[in-house]
Parts: C-alpha cells; structure tokens; sequence
C-alpha cells in the first residue's frame, strides 16, 4: 500500500507496541501530527519539550517499555536534550523523534535548523538522521531495537520534512535486525558464575550491592532469593529503590553519601560484595582509596564496558542480572543465618536508626510529611521525586515494596524531572496513585506541566516541601562555606495554592504537622485533576547522615 512517510512511521509504532507518545507540534514535525490526527495511538500534548522527555522517561521507568516523545527541529529538538542526557545516564530506554528542515536545506542554516544527531551523539545509544522514505520503516525498527536491548538507553531519529511527506509503497519489515557492530549480550560465563558461587560459600560477611541494573532486568525475585536463601544483607543504590523491600528483615537501605550508617558500615566492614547492575559511582563509593578494603568484589552487569571502570573486581560476570542470578541461585544452598554478621548490623541498625530532630520553631520537618505520606499509602504508590533534598528524604523515609514504584533522575540530577515524570507514569498506570515528592525550587523548572495534568485529568499529588532555599545548596554552604548562603533564598516565589487554582488544579497549604494527615487524605482522595499540597516546612532542616566530600563511608555527619 502507498503511505507518506509519517504515515509509515505510525505504522512502524504500532508495530512496536507504543500506544503513548508525548510530544509538541511544530513546523518542521507538520507531517507526523497530520498523521496522529487520524491515529488511534494516544498522543499526550505537554507544554515544554523537556516535560515531553521526562513524562517519556516516567512511563518508560513506570512500565519498563519503551518512552517515545516527538518533537519539531531547532529549540524543540535542542529542548529534549536535557531529558534525553537523564534517560542515558540512568538507563532508561527512550526513541526520541525529531523534525528536521528539508534534506535540501540541512546543512544551510535553514530556518529552526540544528544538528541534533551531532548534539545528542554524546548522550545517546545511537542516533539516526533519515534521509531517503524507504528507510524509515528500518531505522525505526533498528531504533527500538537499540534503545531497549543490553543496558537500554534513548535513540534518537531525525525526521526531515521531506522525507515524512514523500509517498511510497509500504511493506512492513519482516526480518529481524541486523545491525552491524551492535551485538545483543547473550549468555554469560559460566566459569565465573562458578567462582562466584564459591566467594558466597565462603564469605563470613557478605553484603549485597543492588542497583538500576537488577530493576531494568527484572531480576527483584532473583535478588531476594539470593538474598533470603544466603541470609545476605541487601543495600541499594537510589536507582535501585525498590528492588528489595525496605522493611525486609535483610535490608539495609541506601548506601553512599546520604545512606544509612548501618549500610555504609557494612560495605566497610565486608569481606565480600555481591554488585548487581550497578556502576560504583562517586556517590555510592565516596574515596575511591577507602571503599570496602577488606571486600573482594562480585560485579554482574549487562555492560562491560562497567566492570572495573571504577573499582577493581575479583570475579567479573558480563550478562543479564536475571539471568546470572537464576544460574548463582541454582547453585547454592540454603545457609543457616550468618549469626555474629547479622548480629552486628542489627546492633548498628540500633545504635543509628534513620530518625530527624524537631523544628526548633515549631514547623514541619520535612522528613515528616515523607513518613506520613508512607502512613498513608502504605508502600502501594508510584513516588517520583525531583533533584535535591527532597529526593534524599524519599529514598530515606518512604518505605519502598515494588519495583518500579521510585522514579528519579540519579546519574543526571536533573532538576525539574520530578512531575513530567509523574505524568508519564500516572498515564502508563492509571489505577496506581502518584505522587511527586518535590522542593519549591525544582518544582518551579517544570510546573507549567500543571497544564498537561489538568488537561488529560490526572490525579498526580505534588507535594512541595517549601523550605523557600535552594536546600541543598544551602546545606553545603551552611557545612563547607561558612554559611555564606550564596544567592540560594527563594522566598519570592509564587503561591502555590493560588497557582494550582489558575490551572484548574486543587492546591492545599499546610502549616502545622497537626494538619498533614487531613492534607493528604484529602489529596489523595481526588480522582480527577492534579492537587498540590505546599507543606511550609522547616527551613535548615538538612539531609543527614552525610558523607563529606572527600571523606569515606565510615566517616558520616549527622544522623547520631
């Protein structure tokens, strides 16, 4: 049959199982929405490009599919990079669709022109610019193909004008991709599948290090298995929230900078580290010289390119997490609890309880509203979080149960992520309730999406912990510069609640802890339109325990 290019592309969508793409018209991008207008794929109209990458993001991250978002050429392309730089960093699997000027104009300073396969070549797994109709049906595949197999990752494709508006015969693409250079990992070594089983055997005290990898692998029962069957204990990684339960007898929580004592005296104290689809990054290792020196080190990962990039590595296994955990599982015994190891972190968990101290003003601590907010929705929601302290206090005091129901830019630190990608999660999981844990200053980067949520009714919660600074910032300054809080006050800022009413929102504001459970409630109870709920909080209230830059994993502030 004879199809205009665009026409083909949706063809090619369907064909991949997409039934959402987030997006903004241009035009450049004309042709495709000229297409969706008769296309029974759902189109989600956002007010910023970048919202249309992280709502993209969100739902990939929600559902563990493909994000698609689409885009016109010049500022709408160049407005998905910061998105598209979060997705790779974390992980995520995203095709990102770009209009383009005309082939006859690209490379002439056409009008909303911009190189954006030279742009985003950096920070993405790939990138296609197609030039000829016939193609299209290919790339696209191949492109779904790459962003969703080995460690998954954005694709971006460059759609010229030209090329979605020509006319050809159609003939969906039968064989399988072949893509020269790219290979599927497959399989794993056996070997040292064997030598890692014997490290487990023999270790006296071992912990288990998860991370994004187990949750893009799908590898959570593998995990606990391993976990429960050795009587290991379990810490994650921010991206590894939710990978194991957090009320788990075997669980430690988070590790790193703004982990649990009883975690990073664990890794300290080690004298084997199972790693499991993480990367050992700077937040997680802290001194690269003083992390875990009694520890030999296991480190499954789909990438190889990981393995031993930042630490050095007794038993390096290249493969799926699933699939390497089910083969180390088959292999060991059950083992009878590891009495003094257990014993000791126990005693740890004791003497430093993840706990905050009261306002000395009387306000709401922060951390409270985090602990309420688990009171009331016991685990069974989707928390997306934006970027500083209100991201540390989630991952700190909600008590994650599921895969999947943490969404948070870690690699990046992007703020602003937080509520675009609620909105992609509430539309990927419409009967899970949503809620986007935010600060006042990131909260303002993207809060124009406030449009999208009321448009397409989606009942996301934003609750906003207004401190009225920069609060990490701020916490640095206060500990490392002598408190010269540096241009980090924001207390001119908008009303929230008056905001939230201009968008045809509900917005509450809460000013006393007596008041947070009836907010919630409330909030919690509205199925129709997005609600913000600002929480005047503590101002210097700080994330703690912390390590300090430069310091290692058994040397925390705070959190005694």
């Amino acid at each position: 049959m004879k199809l205009k290019g665009a026409e083909i592309l949706l063809e090619c969508l369907k064909e991949e199982g997409v039934d959402t793409i987030f997006g903004y018209p241009g035009g450049q991008i004309l042709p495709v929405y000229d297409a969706l207008y008769s296309s029974d794929i759902r189109h989600i109209l956002v007010r910023h490009e970048q919202g249309a990458a992280h709502a993209a993001d969100g739902y990939a991250r929600a559902t563990g599919k493909v994000g698609v978002c689409v885009s016109t050429s010049g500022p709408g392309a160049t407005n998905l990079v910061t998105g598209i730089a979060t997705a790779y960093m974390d992980s995520i699997p995203m095709v990102c669709f770009t209009g383009q000027v005309g082939t006859a104009f690209i490379g002439k300073d056409a009008f909303q022109e911009a190189d954006i396969t030279g742009i985003t070549l950096p920070i993405t797994k790939h990138n296609y610019l197609i030039e000829r109709t016939e193609d299209v049906a290919a790339i696209v595949k191949e492109a779904f193909y790459v962003a969703r197999t080995n460690r998954p990752g954005p694709v971006v494709v460059d759609l010229p004008k030209d090329v979605m508006e020509r006319v050809i015969e159609y003939e969906p693409v039968q064989a399988d991709v072949n893509t020269r250079g790219y290979r599927v990992m497959r399989g794993f070594n056996a070997g040292q599948v064997i030598s890692a089983v014997e490290l487990i055997k023999n270790a006296k005290r071992p912990v288990i290090y998860a991370g994004g990898g187990v949750i893009a692998s799908n590898a959570a029962p593998e995990l606990k298995q391993l976990a429960e069957r050795r009587k290991i204990p379990v810490t994650t990684t921010l991206m590894g929230m939710g990978s194991f339960p957090s009320l788990h007898y075997l669980s430690l929580g988070m590790l790193g900078m703004h982990g649990t004592r009883y975690a990073n005296y664990a890794m300290g104290e080690s004298d084997l580290i199972i790693a499991a689809g993480v990367r050992f990054d700077d937040r997680v290792t802290a001194k690269i010289d003083g992390f875990a020196p009694k520890a030999k080190i296991i480190h499954i990962d789909i990438d190889a390119a990981e393995i031993g990039k930042n630490v050095n590595i007794n038993v390096p296994i290249v493969g799926d997490v699933k699939e390497v955990l089910q083969s180390i599982n088959q292999r060991l015994e059950a083992a009878e609890a590891v009495g003094e190891w257990l014993a000791t972190i126990d005693r740890w968990k004791d003497e430093f309880p993840m706990v905050f101290p009261e306002s000395a003003e009387g306000r709401i601590m922060p951390q409270d509203v985090v602990e309420r907010i688990y009171q009331h929705t016991q685990g069974e929601a989707i928390i997306t979080t934006e970027v500083g302290q209100n991201q540390m206090w989630a991952a700190q005091f909600y008590k994650f149960k599921h895969p999947r129901s943490f969404i948070s830019s870690g690699g990046l630190g992007t703020m602003g992520y937080g509520f675009p990608a609620a909105i992609g999660a509430q539309i990927a999981c419409p009967d899970k309730k949503v809620i986007d844990i935010a600060g006042d200053g990131s909260i303002q980067m993207n809060i124009q999406e406030l449009g999208t949520a009321v448009q397409y009714k989606l009942p996301v919660v934003i609750c906003i912990l207004n401190n009225q600074y920069l609060g990490m910032v701020r916490q640095w300054q206060a500990l490392f510069y002598e408190k010269r809080y540096s241009f980090v006050d924001i207390s001119h800022q908008p009303d929230f609640v008056k905001l939230a009413e201009a968008y045809g929102a509900i917005g509450i504001r809460v000013t006393k802890a007596e008041e947070i459970d009836e907010a919630l409630s409330r909030a919690l109870a509205v199925t129709d339109r997005p609600v913000i709920i600002d929480f005047l909080v503590e101002r210097e209230a700080d994330v703690f325990p912390m390590v300090p830059p430069g310091g290692t994993l058994g040397n925390m502030l705070g959190g005694d």
